[in-house]
C-alpha cells in the first residue's frame, strides 16, 4: 500500500516537444508539459472544457523513450509521483513549482 501514498495517473497530450538534458553524470532528463481536459455541461446546456497543464519529468531509460518517440500533440498515459521544488529568482524571491516524476509511460494512438 505504500506505493499508493503518492501516485498520480494522467492521460493527456504533450503541449510541446520534450526538452532533453544530458547531464555530466551521464544521466538523461526529459521535461515536457502535458494537457489534460475535463468537460461538463453547464446550466445553459453548453459543453465547457477545462484544460489543466502539468509539468512532467522523466529520467534514464524513460527519458530515452520520451526523446525517441514523443513529440508535441502525442497522447500518453503517465504514472508517477508528485514532487515539489523551489528556487530563488533574480530578485531573491522563493518560487515554488510542482512536477510529476514519471515511473511508467504508455503511448496511445497510432504512429
Amino acid at each position: 500500500m505504500s506505493t499508493l501514498r503518492n501516485r498520480v495517473q494522467l492521460i493527456g497530450n504533450l503541449g510541446n516537444d520534450p526538452e532533453i538534458i544530458n547531464l555530466e553524470s551521464g544521466k538523461k532528463l526529459a521535461k515536457f508539459s502535458l494537457a489534460t481536459n475535463d468537460s461538463y455541461i453547464n446550466k445553459k446546456g453548453d459543453r465547457v472544457t477545462n484544460t489543466e497543464w502539468h509539468n512532467i519529468i522523466a529520467w534514464g531509460k524513460t527519458a530515452e523513450i520520451v526523446e525517441n518517440y514523443l513529440n508535441k500533440g502525442k497522447e500518453v498515459i503517465v504514472v508517477g509521483k508528485l514532487t515539489y521544488n523551489q528556487y530563488e529568482n533574480e530578485k531573491g524571491e522563493k518560487k515554488y513549482f510542482t512536477q510529476i516524476q514519471v515511473n511508467e509511460l504508455q503511448m496511445l494512438g497510432g504512429k
